[in-house]
């Protein structure tokens, strides 16, 4: 694996985060960053297929006023297949309707400190990952009101 490859790799990661706090969720937006089979593990759950990712990132993003998602340097950790890893701190902005919902003095940021799991195929477009995870390390800050049935994994439980 050379230089190029690792920082397309670091490239990859780190315009998928952009996406996210950006909002940026045009029709085919996943396909610059997965394979149609993506797989996707969340604390939050799981989606698979192309347009089960897409609609699963876009829904855990817009259920805050913003994020910010900050990853640390990637990790190559195995080469066949690409498997890479890491760190992020993730920022939360809670909507104003759950702020008003958990009513005066709602703490309006909720912080996750993680680790991210990636592989990679290679495409005729380039690298995209084809099955993604993460896990909440720590937690400050309330999570998210989840719709009925969704339970947040704790952080920490590995």
């Amino acid at each position: 694996m050379n230089r190029d490859e690792i920082t397309e790799f670091s490239a990859l990661i780190s315009r998928f985060f952009r996406a996210m706090d950006a909002r940026e969720f045009p029709v085919g937006w996943a396909g610059e960053h997965f394979t149609t089979d993506a797989r996707l593990s969340s604390p939050i759950g799981s989606a698979e297929g192309i347009e089960e990712v897409a609609a699963h990132v876009a829904e855990s993003v817009r259920r805050f006023a913003r994020t910010q998602h900050t990853s640390s340097d990637v990790l190559v950790e195995s080469a066949d297949p690409v498997v890479l890893t890491w760190n992020a701190l993730m920022t939360h902005v809670h909507a104003e309707s759950t702020l008003l919902a958990r009513g005066p003095g709602a703490n309006p940021v909720f912080q996750v400190g993680g680790l991210w799991r990636a592989e990679l195929r290679s495409t005729p477009d380039g690298p995209r990952i084809s099955d993604l995870s993460h896990e909440a390390i720590w937690i400050t800050g309330q999570p998210p009101a989840l719709p009925e049935g969704v339970r947040p994994v704790v952080a920490g439980s590995r």
